[in-house]
């Protein structure tokens, strides 16, 4: 048994290792800052032994899965490394999910135990399989009865003196992690990812985007995201760089962080980007220590990411991929970002990118089909779900259910989501491709484009937009706008204006629900319309 588990620990992949290693090339450098409480590596790393051996006290064991429903704090980096080195599977929830939608994540993934934050407590349901309940924050869990499981408080389960490395054999391809995706359609699918997937995303990221010690980073997005935890902080904790913690972005906020710490780095969505671009008090504050500006989720337009550049004076970088590749699988790198704007750049080091068209061949350059990849990044499968997995890896490639093309460059383009190409008059067109030219008008702050039943058509292409100053937005405008850009089947059959969209709890547009509430819509069309 202990030759079995020296050799484990000489030749592993564990994510706990990371922080373990950093904190002996950098044991005064500061990890973690999250207001006035600074965290050396060392302590870090300490704090984390701590907390493994906290779940182990309470009969938390390797292979068990713990639940994680936190905003972003120190807790949740404890948590999550703590799980790593004692090989438990970390399983984060979306704070902003429903009590209902918890109770099916915690259902399906069997969660033995669960760390939550004090004020989510009211969210969380009665679960069979949940023993173990640790609150993070003020709480006397003395005072609860009549549950089925037993409540512990955070601060006592790690005050215990050893904070000595924990030693627990982990295999390279146990699992690390299990996300739940969205669920735009159905239920979210548990996406179980092992050490491996996410330790070579973590340093192929670094990798790409170049990161050092030198690093400070702001953590504004959710932890419980892949997008924040796994593309951007895990690789600053790997490369021993800083990273400052926001519960929640307010531009006014980090601009004044950004002054105050020097930051190097930030990670946000396009619209955050937009925020602190038409902020007021932008030109009050000092900017000038950001080397790099990451963005995700969605295209920036060419006049915003022009501007964004004249105003920040720094690198940008887009990341693209999804969860099932932990989650980075291209980079739209700095020296493409003006030259090849709307692309989504070229593979990461560690993914091998491939277009495959429906017979299982791949493509060549400029020839649309779906992207498919090949890395150790790439997720074990989905949980509970065979049906599906086995859908995903066929023709030995991973399926991900995007479409795009690589040009003569090399360069990928993303066209749509599989689901969202819609077949108007016998021919696909991209809704992401009528989104961006409807996003040039400068009353439009959204848009969704959608195709539904037509007599004549089969699809009609519909763009849905919200207007930046809620009045509606003239229809003639949009399609005019749409003529001058696109060819004629492209052009949208109508605009709606309306207030807000059916979104997920992470910030996507349920496209489903606008199908479905508007599915009528063209029942009364004539034949020409």
């Amino acid at each position: 048994m202990r030759m079995s588990l020296d050799f484990n620990l000489i030749h592993r992949v564990n994510m706990g290792d990371i922080l373990k290693r950093s904190s002996k090339r950098y044991p005064n450098k500061i990890a973690v800052i999250e207001g006035d409480t600074r965290v050396s590596y060392l302590e870090l790393n300490k704090w984390v032994n701590k907390v493994a051996r906290g779940f182990q006290s309470i009969g938390i064991e390797k292979g068990d899965r713990l639940s994680i429903l936190s905003s972003n704090s120190i807790e949740f980096i404890l948590t999550y490394f703590a799980c790593a080195k004692a090989g438990i599977t970390i399983v984060p929830i979306n704070t902003g999910l429903l009590s209902n939608e918890i109770e099916y994540i915690l259902k399906d993934s069997n969660c033995k135990a669960v760390v939550v934050e004090n004020s989510f407590l009211n969210l969380m349901p009665a679960s069979e399989s949940l023993k173990e309940v640790i609150v993070i924050g003020d709480y006397d869990c003395s005072k609860i009865t009549n549950h089925n499981q037993r409540f512990h408080e955070w601060e006592p389960l790690w005050s215990a003196e050893d904070d000595s490395e924990v030693l627990c054999e982990v295999n390279d391809r146990d699992l690390m992690q299990c996300l739940y995706t969205s669920g735009t359609t159905s239920n979210p699918k548990g996406v179980m990812s092992s050490h491996t997937a996410v330790y070579f995303n973590t340093l192929g990221t670094a990798f790409d985007l170049k990161f050092t010690d030198q690093d400070i980073s702001i953590a504004m997005l959710p932890f419980f995201h892949t997008a924040q935890l796994n593309a951007i902080s895990t690789p600053v904790f790997l490369a021993g760089g800083t990273t400052i913690i926001l519960k929640k972005f307010e531009p006014e906020t980090l601009m004044s962080l950004i002054e105050k710490e020097k930051a190097t780095q930030i990670f946000g969505l396009p619209m955050m980007y937009r925020a602190l671009l038409d902020h007021p008090k932008r030109v009050d504050y000092d900017l000038t220590s950001l080397r790099l500006c990451v963005y995700a989720m969605a295209p920036m337009p060419d006049y915003e990411l022009q501007r964004a550049h004249n105003v920040f004076k720094c690198d940008f970088a887009l990341l693209f991929g999804q969860t099932e590749m932990a989650p980075v699988a291209t980079v739209f790198r700095p020296e493409h970002q003006l030259i090849k704007s709307g692309a989504v750049g070229t593979p990461a080091v560690n993914v091998e990118v491939g277009i495959m068209n429906e017979k299982g061949e791949l493509l060549g350059e400029n020839e649309v089909g779906e992207i498919v990849y090949r890395s150790p990044q790439t997720m074990e499968g989905y949980l509970n779900d065979t049906q599906k997995t086995d859908e995903a890896f066929a023709n030995g490639w991973f399926h991900s259910g995007d479409y795009g093309y690589f040009d003569k460059d090399s360069i990928l383009w993303f066209a749509d989501r599989k689901k969202d190409m819609v077949k108007t008059g016998g021919v696909n067109v991209a809704s992401i491709e009528v989104e961006k030219s409807i996003f040039q008008h400068p009353k439009v702050q959204n848009v969704a484009v959608v195709g539904l039943p037509h007599e004549h058509w089969t699809e009609a292409l519909t763009a849905f937009v919200i207007s930046k100053d809620n009045e509606e937005i003239p229809e003639e405008e949009i399609i005019q706008l749409c003529k001058q850009q696109l060819g004629g089947y492209k052009v949208p059959k109508k605009v709606i204006t309306l207030k807000e969209f059916p979104m997920t709890s992470s910030g996507k547009i349920q496209k489903h629900i606008l199908r479905n509430e508007h599915i009528n819509l063209f029942e009364q069309e004539t034949i020409n319309k």
